[in-house]
């Protein structure tokens, strides 16, 4: 589980709280529940209209993906690679098969199949393409709804606010305690839905890309290890070809255990 993010959150409400109190505020006073439910659950029966019931209902399912710390073992991959290439160059593509039940990456196992199989390049490059669009296309599908309702949200601090300002100018010159709590209304509505919008929801998207990106990046260097394996390049020139994927900081350790 990635700590950070549970501890971002917990930070930034903490220094939200410390600024109210320093200020000379007080705590009580900016917690109130029609706002709540304008800003939480308004914002929700909103994605709710723009997105299948299955999806919204299984939203936890992106925040537990957002809270994760994959580890895509890209060296490991690397290294699997140059070693499969190594075989092929000096046993034959097929010597391969005797390997395929031990790879553990089940994207690797299809790509080093359709080599054995002496499936065309072209093909293999379409079906592992295929494969990586496919899962893109599914983490953007998260992506998106965290996206969609980090700008519905501030929305609906707004309407919180109209809801406030039309309650406090109906009380104008009645009941005084009536016009505190519509402008009460009005004002912390705004800020529930920019504080949810940019301490929750545009954050975990961010968190989403980013995962996004580093396995598709995983990927990557799967497919160009497997079609240089079929094409027979040499282990060296594989492993620099590869490499050349990584964070510069990745790369040293790496490349010394490849020489």
């Amino acid at each position: 589980m990635d700590y950070g993010t549970i501890i971002g959150v917990f930070v930034g409400f903490t220094m939200i709280g410390m600024s109210i109190i320093t200020s000379g505020g007080n705590l009580t006073s900016y917690l109130n529940l029609p706002s709540v439910l304008v800003v939480l659950f308004g914002s929700f029966a909103a994605m709710m209209v723009a997105n299948p019931l299955t999806r919204m209902l299984g939203i936890m399912r992106y925040v537990r993906n957002a809270l994760r710390v994959p580890d895509w073992q890209e060296q490991r991959i690397i290294e699997e690679l140059v070693r499969f290439s190594d075989k092929a160059r000096k046993e034959g593509l097929l010597a391969l098969e005797d390997d395929l039940e031990t790879i553990e990456d089940e994207f690797m196992r299809k790509g080093i199949r359709l080599v054995v199989d002496g499936t065309d390049p072209e093909i293999i490059k379409n079906i592992l393409y295929n494969d990586l669009e496919q899962l893109q296309e599914r983490h953007g599908t998260g992506i998106k709804v965290f996206d969609d309702w980090g700008k519905i949200a501030p929305a609906f601090g707004m309407i919180g606010t109209l809801t406030g300002l039309i309650a406090m100018l109906a009380n104008l010159g009645g009941d005084s305690a009536a016009i505190g709590s519509g402008m009460a209304l009005a004002l912390i509505t705004t800020m529930y839905g920019a504080i949810f919008a940019n301490l929750v929801l545009i954050p975990l998207r961010s968190k989403l890309e980013g995962l996004d990106k580093e396995e598709t990046r995983a990927k990557e260097i799967v497919v160009e290890g497997v079609l240089s394996i079929q094409s027979g390049d040499n282990p060296r020139t594989l492993g620099e070809k590869l490499i050349a994927f990584l964070p510069p900081a990745d790369r040293t350790g790496l490349q010394s255990e490849l020489e």
